[in-house]
């Protein structure tokens, strides 16, 4: 055994059984995901004791909770993580949370003047990535903490282990490594059911017309392994379906023979969670889809409070920075903790102005209601300066004075944001944006007064590009001299037409492919010629059926018929993989009824589509649950802005689209 191997074997656990049964010994552990009693798909809660139990070196905690006491006997140490593994964090654990465990001082892995503390442990989550593995020798040579306990996550590569350890060798300090775990943490959860893989850039890299075979093979595995993350940490091995042709079919596949791969370890990642069997309705169902079938709603505007604050606002990993009344930047928490953002985020901004208006004045009442019973002074601010009635009313004004300053501050959080969106509304005229679009997709058409008025009238120039685009798509045949005319509305308003021109293409190439015959297209190239070929079809065809009455979208469409598990031509064509059964079995018992279903959209998501998955998961009876996820969440510009740099790879020209501003992720 060489002296890296055996280094290995000394810092690492052996078990092996949570990984590839082919290599049992060079391996890193797995920590498996806590039991959770109550909801089988609560991700957000599992990824959160994952996390708590990786902070307290992998221990088992006695109960399983967000923010526990810390216990007793916690070891006070370190945290380093790298920027991807921040975001990871930065939704689920807050610095107050840290301390609770024993983190004492956190830093990131790419500071270099982090300075040695000798009697103290550390934590490591990162990627398992070359520089990472670096970085963690660099430090385990300078002897810079008492231990290293090293947490990947997602499943460390043999050959990045195998660098790890010859490294710790040299540097002689193996006695220095704790353990070393695959945490299988490679996703950011940002609410109870919507995750994403953190890659606002992945359209642009699935549709490069560039790519060649390995470098197609390397985006599906980075999605397959994101996906396997997120089922591993919920326990459960779920139905996959996926439509035929495209990338979504072959994640759906790679995902399946990796969970089959997995299954075969003796104590794999789902053993804890039992034998499932085959009965559909103790399974969920994991939807897999791309970019490709609907692209209207990565583009159009919306005037929902929630998709407001993203698109215009910049919401970023649940916080969202504004000017304050007094100048300078006011950062908001804007996630499950807020009642208000919860109760009200789906709801027209209209809708949400009047809510903050009927909050602010049952507010008011509240307060003079306590000053009337205390002897304040009427109309005073409830401050506990007023507190001077019985003692008895006293002590209640007392005691409610926390929740009554929580309410206050919630409201006056809301009323900044409102205010702020409404001058951003006022100036680029988002309201008329998002209405015409509408019109646009449900009718299939537009005034051309109407429509050249709105791209020389207000907004910037990625608004009027998104209406341009939404306009192209909104129906197959339009004159091409009201799109020329278009055209130069843009170029008058010197706005870049590259992603203009690329929608145009793919749109003529959907007519140029649609008598192609499918089934000659065989090896991995040649399914971007497909996709260019058909990625405008789900929006050109029946669009006012998808969009007509309740706002279906075609996502919400597909998820409601597969979790139905009714014969149905729309989705009769789509695979269909079972991980847990024999590939030569019948599945056809494995169609459905479903009562979960987890959701995800390759190429970029958003919380449009998001909203309508829990709409409809919440009108089922009895109500089902719904995770939506993708590889990154998207505002329509930033979607727009992948547009215009692959109508540049394809020659289409045009000046760059400035990045449209983004939230810090501090």
């Amino acid at each position: 055994m060489t002296p890296a191997l055996a280094a290995l074997h000394h810092f690492t656990h052996l078990s092996g059984n949570h990984r590839r049964p082919q290599t049992p010994k060079l391996t890193s552990a797995t920590a498996a995901p806590l039991p959770n009693p109550t909801m089988t798909l609560n991700l957000r809660q599992k990824q959160t004791d994952q996390i708590i139990r990786m902070l307290n070196l992998n221990q088992p905690l006695p109960t399983s909770s967000s923010v526990p006491s810390r216990p007793s006997d916690s070891i006070y140490k370190i945290l380093i993580y790298d920027k991807h593994c921040q975001s990871i964090l930065s939704p689920l654990i807050r610095v107050p949370d840290l301390r609770l465990h024993g983190v004492t001082l956190f830093f990131l892995i790419e500071k270099s003047d982090r300075r040695p503390i000798l009697d103290v442990p550390a934590v490591y989550f990162i990627q398992p990535t070359e520089p990472n593995i670096r970085r963690i020798v660099k430090d385990v040579g300078n002897g810079l903490y008492e231990k290293f306990h090293v947490n990947f996550s997602s499943s460390v590569p043999r050959g990045l282990l195998e660098e790890m350890a010859a490294g710790v060798v040299r540097a002689e300090a193996t006695e220095r490594i704790g353990k070393v775990y695959d945490q299988y943490l490679e996703f950011v959860t940002l609410e109870d059911g919507l995750f994403e893989l953190g890659d606002k850039e992945f359209f642009v890299r699935m549709n490069d017309p560039g790519n060649g075979d390995r470098e197609i093979e390397g985006i599906v595995d980075r999605v397959m392994e994101g996906l396997f993350c997120v089922v591993a940490t919920l326990g459960v091995v779920p139905v996959i379906r996926a439509p035929r042709g495209g990338m979504a079919e072959m994640v759906a596949e790679r995902l399946d023979q990796r969970l089959r791969d997995h299954l075969l370890a003796k104590n794999n990642l789902f053993s804890e969670g039992g034998s499932f069997g085959f009965a559909s309705f103790q399974r969920p169902v994991l939807c897999v889809f791309d970019r490709s079938l609907e692209l209207s709603v990565a583009i159009q505007h919306d005037f929902r409070y929630k998709m407001l604050v993203h698109d215009v606002l910049g919401l970023n990993l649940n916080r969202v920075s504004v000017q304050g009344e007094k100048g300078g930047n006011r950062s908001y928490e804007l996630d499950g903790a807020d009642p208000f953002w919860v109760a009200n985020g789906g709801l027209e901004f209209p809708d949400v102005a009047v809510e903050i208006e009927t909050q602010l004045n049952k507010y008011k009442r509240d307060v003079e209601e306590v000053n009337r019973k205390t002897g304040g002074t009427s109309g005073a601010e409830f401050d506990g300066t007023e507190l001077i009635g019985s003692a008895k009313n006293l002590m209640n004004a007392v005691n409610s004075l926390p929740e009554m300053t929580e309410r206050k501050q919630v409201i006056d959080k809301h009323t900044n944001i409102a205010t702020v969106l409404l001058g951003k509304i006022k100036e680029r005229s988002l309201d008329s944006f998002a209405k015409k679009e509408y019109d646009m997709m449900v009718r299939g058409s537009i005034d051309r007064a109407e429509l050249m008025a709105v791209l020389k009238g207000k907004g910037t120039a990625t608004d009027k590009l998104r209406f341009a685009i939404m306009y192209l798509i909104s129906s197959e045949n339009l004159p091409q001299s009201e799109v020329e005319m278009v055209e130069a509305a843009l170029r008058e308003a010197e706005v870049d037409t590259s992603a203009f021109q690329y929608v145009k293409k793919i749109k003529s190439l959907n007519v140029s492919f649609a008598a192609a015959n499918s089934a000659n297209i065989s090896n991995l190239k040649d399914w971007g010629l497909k996709l260019y070929g058909t990625s405008l079809s789900a929006v050109t065809a029946g669009v006012k059926n998808l969009l007509s009455g309740d706002r279906q979208l075609a996502v919400t469409r597909m998820v409601e018929l597969l979790m139905e598990g009714k014969p149905n031509p729309e989705i009769d064509s789509y695979v269909l993989f079972d991980p847990r059964a024999p590939k030569s079995s019948s599945s056809t018992h494995l169609r459905g009824p479903f009562k979960e279903a987890v959701v995800f959209m390759i190429g970029g998501g958003n919380y449009v589509e998001h909203e309508c998955l829990q709409d409809l998961a919440r009108r089922q009876q009895p109500a089902k649950q719904i995770i939506y996820g993708t590889t990154g969440i998207l505002t329509g510009g930033e979607f727009v802005q992948q547009l215009a740099v692959l109508g540049q790879k394809m020659g289409l020209g045009g000046s760059p689209v400035p990045h449209p501003p983004a939230a810090s992720l501090t």
